[in-house]
């Protein structure tokens, strides 16, 4: 297998498990992980667009500043990890519409995934797409761990979110992105791993 290809195999994977995180556990209860996706349910609350057309099409013009200070690869890696990642959260929804526990309970597991997932994504050369895109730049610029970056840069989204929906959402919000953003950057660090997880799960 080559390198090209073993990448790709793990854009695919790190972007299904941060669809699955936003699609199973956050969405349904309208909690953002990042401002994308706070975009994306703020357009599916007024007009019923499903979350995974405005999460990719809220990347075009990001993808941009992605070319020009990421480079054309990891622009590349970033449309097709961001893809995968809206054809997941679309596929969830249809076939699980509803919320799978109460907001806290799902807040965890979804925060934990998505962090993974976006940590995935980070250490093979390619962005989640949205916000991040912004955060990996500022990373790279100002020699920053790229979840710090993430965190600070959602927060105006968040706002708004919370202003139209609940500002309960606000609290669920950061709650999320601080423990998202703690795992993205123990997996990007290397502190979390594949081979760590199967020993922790005792798998």
């Amino acid at each position: 297998m080559g390198p090209t290809v073993r990448t790709f195999i793990y854009l695919s994977i790190g972007a299904i498990i941060q669809g699955l995180g936003m699609g199973l556990f956050l969405f349904p209860h309208h909690i953002p992980s990042g401002g994308a996706a706070g975009i994306a349910i703020l357009n599916e609350y007024f007009w019923n667009v499903p979350h995974g057309w405005t999460l990719w099409l809220v990347n075009v013009p990001l993808l941009f500043a992605a070319v020009k200070y990421l480079g054309a690869a990891s622009a590349g890696k970033t449309i097709f990890s961001v893809t995968v990642t809206s054809l997941t959260v679309d596929l969830i929804g249809l076939l699980l519409p509803r919320a799978i526990s109460i907001p806290w309970i799902d807040l965890v597991f979804g925060a934990f995934l998505f962090g993974i997932g976006v940590g995935i994504l980070f250490k093979n050369g390619a962005s989640s797409g949205g916000m991040a895109i912004l955060a990996q730049i500022f990373a790279n610029v100002f020699k920053r761990a790229p979840g710090q970056m993430m965190f600070w840069i959602n927060g105006v989204i968040f706002f708004l979110t919370a202003f139209v929906i609940g500002w309960w959402i606000f609290l669920f919000a950061i709650c999320t992105q601080w423990l998202g953003t703690q795992v993205l950057d123990r997996v990007y660090n290397g502190k979390i791993t594949f081979v760590k997880l199967r020993k922790a799960l005792h798998i």
